[in-house]
């Protein structure tokens, strides 16, 4: 069965969308590269790789059903930051906000009666899941280890291998 118009684009905007998380993580990691953070930057750059294989991914799945992908403008992303902490809450911030994005994505797979999209939306609610959980235990890291230092959780955080 073909994918119908609606979700073609439903499915572009979030391309779109996962391509923007891809270049805010790149921006990320290139903060924490010229800050000195090499760990946190390791865990960007690879967040961001995999942000941009989420994108190819959904495009994959469009064009297998026969649809098109048009992708939209990507905005700038910001690029100042005054320290590791806030990046990642801003990161915990941004993937609650793609969590709504591909929780919305299901509802109208749903609404369309289109259940292969809604099957595909699934394994990305679950990613999502493993997603905002990674960054929570980062931020828990922050929280907790205050009588530690910030360099200890960029080694933690640098040992991130996918």
């Amino acid at each position: 069965m073909d994918i119908n118009a609606k979700m073609q684009k439903a499915f572009s905007d979030q391309i779109t969308a996962e391509l923007y998380s891809s270049n805010l993580y790149l921006e990320m990691a290139f903060w924490f590269r010229k800050e000195g953070w090499k760990g946190f930057a390791n865990w960007m750059f690879k967040q961001s790789d995999e942000e941009k294989q989420h994108a190819m991914d959904m495009a994959n799945f469009v064009l297998n059903r026969g649809g098109a992908v048009k992708i939209g403008t990507i905005e700038a992303v910001p690029n100042d930051y005054k320290e590791p902490r806030e990046v990642f809450e801003k990161t915990m911030e941004h993937e609650k906000h793609v969590s709504e994005l591909i929780h919305a994505l299901a509802e109208l797979a749903e609404d369309e009666h289109d259940r292969a999209s809604v099957n595909f939306a699934d394994k990305y609610i679950d990613e999502q899941v493993q997603e905002e959980t990674s960054v929570r235990d980062i931020l828990n890291l922050f929280r907790h280890r205050d009588g530690h230092t910030v360099a200890t959780i960029d080694d933690i955080v640098g040992q991130r291998e996918a």
